[in-house]
C-alpha cells in the first residue's frame, strides 16, 4: 500500500446510548502519518480512558482535518421516524461527513466500521455527487484513521453529554441499562414526558420502560 494514498476514516458515538446524541465524525490522514498517530495513542476509543480521549482528540484536531456530524435526540428522532432504520440514519450521516471532509481535503479511498449494507452508504454518497472508493471492515477500529475518528466522535460525544446534564441540572447516564430507565424516570418527574423527545432516542426499548414503570 502506498504511504502517500490519503485514507479518510469513519465511525460514531452514541448509536447504543439511550440519551445523548448520535455524533458521527471523520477524519483524514496519509498513510506515512501513521507512525505519528500511534506514538501518540491514537487506538480504537472503547481502549482508553475518557481523560485520554480528550487528549488525544485535541491533538487530532489541532493538526489533522475532520468533520463531525451531531444529531441532537430532537433531530435524531424526527429522522428516524421517517427512515425507521438505524443503518440507513447512519449511512446518511457517515455519507455526510465523508463528502464534507473530501471536499476539504481530497481522499483516496474511505474506510468505516462495518454496518448493514455498503450500499447505504454509497448511495447516499451517490446523491451528495460523491464516488468516493469505500470500503467496510469489521472491527474497523483497527484502521487508525478509523480509530481517529472514533475518538473524535466519542470525545464531541461525551461533551454533549455533560452539555445535557449541565442544562437539566442532572448527572446523564450513559448506556441502556436500568439505571438509565431509573435517570428517566426521574427526569420525567422533574420536567415532564416531552423531554425525552429532546434528551433521548426514542425508539429505544428504554423510552417505553420509562413511561410504563411495570414493564422494568
Amino acid at each position: 500500500m502506498s504511504q502517500s494514498l490519503k485514507i479518510i476514516g469513519v465511525d460514531e458515538s452514541g448509536k447504543g446510548d439511550f440519551f445523548g446524541p448520535l455524533v458521527i465524525s471523520s477524519f483524514i490522514a496519509e498513510n506515512s502519518e501513521i507512525p505519528q498517530l500511534k506514538a501518540y495513542g491514537v487506538k480504537d476509543g472503547k481502549l482508553l480512558s475518557e481523560k485520554r480521549i480528550i487528549e488525544i482528540d485535541k491533538f487530532l484536531r489541532d493538526n489533522f482535518n475532520y468533520v463531525t456530524v451531531t444529531i441532537m435526540p430532537d433531530e435524531y428522532n424526527k429522522r428516524y421516524k421517517e427512515i425507521k432504520n438505524l443503518n440507513k440514519l447512519l449511512a446518511w450521516g457517515h455519507a455526510r461527513c465523508i463528502s464534507l471532509l473530501n471536499e476539504k481535503q481530497e481522499c483516496d479511498k474511505a474506510i468505516s466500521d462495518k454496518f448493514g449494507k455498503i450500499d447505504h452508504i454509497s448511495g447516499e454518497l451517490k446523491k451528495l455527487g460523491q464516488s468516493i472508493k469505500l470500503k467496510q471492515i469489521v472491527r474497523g477500529e483497527a484502521v487508525t484513521q478509523v480509530a481517529a475518528a472514533s475518538i473524535i466522535a466519542r470525545a464531541e460525544f461525551l461533551r454533549q453529554m455533560e452539555y445535557l446534564s449541565d442544562k437539566y441540572d442532572y448527572q446523564i447516564p450513559r448506556g441502556a441499562s436500568a439505571k438509565v430507565d431509573q435517570a428517566g424516570q426521574e427526569l420525567v418527574q422533574l420536567h415532564g414526558e416531552q423531554i425525552l423527545k429532546l434528551i433521548s432516542k426514542t425508539h429505544f426499548k428504554n423510552y417505553n420502560r420509562v413511561l410504563s414503570p411495570t414493564l422494568l
